[in-house]
């Protein structure tokens, strides 16, 4: 894995061919964070985690139809609606390795979590933004700026779990660890323990649930960020308002009858950018306290992510928001900000375990359970039951749910969807019994540009902007990627 370069010889990113090296790496109980933390928990009263998600998508759109970052196209066309936005996108996922260094110089303690998509990492090494690359490396790499800054991973192209074919779930999430290592290295790989989802998007459906936490699990992730309102508790009813601040364990139970669980942290409110640009969290923390947790009183977390670059409060306000809250902290240390891997390792070290955490389930699915008895659950007895829910109750559905409830990532996008599904169904046609007698295919170009295009044409903006040129986008991928399979 060392050898794998930022670019390989085919010009293709890095995200496949080391699936077993990767395993190795990802796949310890080694403390990530608690050799090196200067917290602890006795004298904390709340705490708050904040992340910045940041993303660009891949488009058919250079000079040639060759394959771009969107920001490239943004510099590209700066006449074009929000485009003269780009520089500022640009300074916005290279800042925050200037604003860590000089808090900690200052004797400051930040904390900040990082989610860049895999599209957004190979855009900015297409376009040789070595500057905000370098920078990014030194936060993440240097041991100086370990304990103050955690990646969280992601799926590669921003594909949104609920719509994503299952069987592609587990390689969107290994490409972006491939392609993480090749420009951090192993080390840093190993330290990635938390998982972001594209648009807080939670599967529902048991079996795709049940799929995706098996999927993190094998890759190594320890938890999720979930979405308040994506999951509900066992008996159907939404979170204790006191279980948001605390972590949840996530249970999945598949159509047959099969059960996985997964560490969630819950992401409050909505999607609003000024609740992190602002530093809200960190306010919101300090109006609350310790919580108790299996027999102990802990401090509370507060957890919110928002898009690290989108808007004008992020774009401007973020600065002004992120960097006096640690000189306010500094100065009473009873709120505290954590990284999320950091907050749960020190839970571990008190002696919690998982089985005192409060448990959740995916939305809507206890409608399900009183309809099947899970101790006898069949495939065909679930989806007789989520027919006739689906037929009798307007409230049910099993799209998912993420981090708004007014957008549908189905819904007429069908010109999206079944070429999505035909290039899924054609890739796995061919490569897995490939693969499955000779696992270096992966490291085939050919493997790799078919494996890549197969995860472009699932990326969430094809059906986020509506019809017209993002739909135009995504169909082009897909006759770009059949070819390549076909060939």
């Amino acid at each position: 894995m060392t050898a794998v370069a930022q670019r390989n010889t085919t010009g293709l990113p890095s995200i496949s061919g080391q699936e077993k090296e990767i395993s190795k790496i990802v796949n310890h109980n080694n403390p990530v964070f608690l050799p090196r933390t200067n917290l602890t928990l006795d004298n904390i009263k709340s705490g708050f985690a904040c992340a910045l998600h940041m993303h660009q998508p891949t488009i058919p759109a250079g000079h040639n139809g060759e394959l771009i970052c969107n920001l490239q196209h943004m510099f590209e066309h700066q006449g074009e609606g929000d485009n003269h936005n780009a520089s500022v996108f640009a300074w916005c996922y290279s800042r925050i390795a200037d604003f860590v260094p000089d808090l900690v110089s200052q004797g400051c303690n930040p904390r900040i979590m990082l989610d860049y998509s895999g599209n957004l990492l190979w855009g900015l090494v297409q376009m040789g933004r070595n500057d905000v690359i370098d920078n990014l490396k030194k936060i993440t790499c240097d041991r100086t700026y370990q304990p103050y800054v955690e990646w969280l991973g992601t799926m590669w192209s921003h594909a949104v779990v609920p719509s994503t074919p299952i069987p592609d779930v587990k390689l969107q999430i290994v490409a972006w660890q491939h392609y993480f290592a090749s420009i951090f290295g192993e080390e840093a790989l190993s330290r990635v323990k938390g998982f972001s989802p594209p648009e807080m998007h939670l599967p529902n459906h048991p079996d795709t649930l049940y799929e995706y936490i098996k999927a993190l699990k094998e890759c190594g992730y320890r938890w999720l960020l979930v979405q308040e309102g994506s999951v509900e508790r066992l008996d159907g009813s939404g979170l204790h308002h006191d279980d948001k601040y605390l972590p949840n364990r996530l249970i999945a139970r598949n159509s047959k009858g099969e059960t996985i669980s997964i560490t969630a942290l819950i992401k409050t409110q909505g999607s609003d950018t000024k609740l992190v640009a602002q530093m809200q969290p960190y306010y919101e923390a300090k109006s609350r306290g310790r919580q108790k947790l299996g027999n102990k009183e802990v401090p509370c977390l507060v957890s919110q992510i928002a898009d690290g670059e989108n808007g004008g409060v992020m774009m401007n306000e973020f600065p002004g928001g992120f960097n006096p809250a640690w000189h306010q902290i500094k100065g009473d240390p009873s709120t505290v900000g954590f990284n999320g891997t950091e907050y749960l390792e020190l839970l571990d070290a008190a002696g919690i375990t998982e089985a005192d955490y409060p448990t959740c389930q995916g939305v809507q699915q206890h409608k399900i359970w009183n309809h099947v008895d899970p101790k006898n659950s069949t495939p065909e007895a679930v989806e007789k039951a989520i027919k006739e829910l689906t037929a009798n109750d307007y409230r049910f559905h099993m799209d998912g749910a993420s981090w708004t409830d007014n957008l549908s990532w189905v819904q007429g996008y069908e010109n999206v969807l079944e070429p999505m599904n035909e290039l899924s169904a054609l890739f796995h046609k061919k490569y897995d019994p490939l693969v499955a007698a000779d696992p270096t295919v992966t490291q085939s170009a050919d493997y790799q540009e078919a494996l890549l295009y197969n995860m472009l044409v699932q990326t969430s903006c094809f059906r986020y902007w509506g019809q017209g040129t993002w739909t135009d986008y995504a169909r082009e991928l897909f006759n770009r990627g059949k070819a390549v399979i076909n060939r």
